[in-house]
């Protein structure tokens, strides 16, 4: 697209431009800090370039008020915002898995600082963080964030149908949070149970042998176990973090199905929603 046919739709084109750089502002990976702001602007205006002649039809006709403008500039940019938190809260299971069995291991104290999100994180939701970072890129998640989430959002929803909608986005984020720790549960089950076995037979050493310093043994104990299950139950793992990323981008596309088919049935039939025809 040329610049003069860019200036001409410039309206339309911030009002793609502002879901796609609030959703890179969220988004895991792209949220990180090591990513300088710019680029992601950069890349947020490139979208907009190449969807704004596939996208132009939708938002025609733009509003003449500049209330209502930046009303649908919000809404565009509320909209980004809300499918890219989705994805963290999805990305989030793996870095909550991790910490679910830290203080079990021994290692509940212990934390490490992440370079990406700059903050500090117990060690071993660091280690699955890192895991979930490069199983997200093993399954194409880049190239699924900008087709589910930023082309299949664009052809779903709109700011305008937020309000009607709202009630489906509520139900994603419960459903989301609901599975977040569903998932982190099962993902940390083999670690977890077994570090509960050897509490449970470190407990009835103690009542059988009471001399015995159990408390120095514990720990380096509980830690070799961990490691040792860790080690072996790694595929399963790494196999069950690449099906909970492809179950939350499905989750986000049969949101965005389920949205444009009401869209569509009510501009078919207006009189349902309770508008006069």
């Amino acid at each position: 697209m040329d610049l003069s046919s860019l200036a001409a739709n410039a309206q339309i084109f911030f009002l793609i431009f502002a879901r796609v750089i609030a959703m890179l502002e969220i988004a895991p990976l792209f949220s990180s800090s090591g990513i300088p702001r710019i680029a992601r602007i950069g890349l947020a205006m490139l979208c907009a370039a190449i969807l704004l002649p596939q996208l132009r039809s939708i938002y025609t006709p733009v509003p003449d008020q500049a209330l209502a403008y930046v009303l649908l500039l919000a809404g565009e940019a509320l909209i980004g915002i809300i499918t890219a938190f989705y994805l963290v809260i999805i990305y989030g299971t793996f870095q909550v898995a991790g910490e679910f069995f830290s203080l079990q291991m021994g290692f509940g104290a212990s934390s490490v600082f992440d370079p990406l999100a700059q903050v500090e994180l117990p060690i071993m939701g660091q280690f699955f963080n890192i895991a979930a970072m490069f199983v997200f890129l093993s399954v194409s998640g880049f190239q699924k964030l900008f087709l589910t989430g930023v082309i299949g959002s664009f052809h779903a929803v709109r700011a305008v149908d937020f309000a009607t909608f709202h009630s489906d986005f509520a139900a994603l984020f419960l459903s989301s949070l609901s599975h977040l720790f569903e998932q982190a549960l099962i993902i940390s089950m083999p670690i977890l149970g077994t570090l509960f076995l050897v509490e449970v037979v470190m407990g009835l050493l103690a009542k059988a042998a009471p001399q015995l310093n159990l408390l120095m043994l514990g720990f380096p104990l509980a830690i070799i176990v961990a490691f040792a299950m860790m080690l072996l139950a790694l595929p399963m793992i790494m196999a069950f973090f690449g099906n909970v990323i492809e179950a939350g981008f499905s989750g986000l596309t049969n949101v965005f199905i389920h949205i444009e088919a009401g869209s569509t049935a009510a501009a078919l039939h207006p009189a349902a929603g309770g508008t006069a025809p």
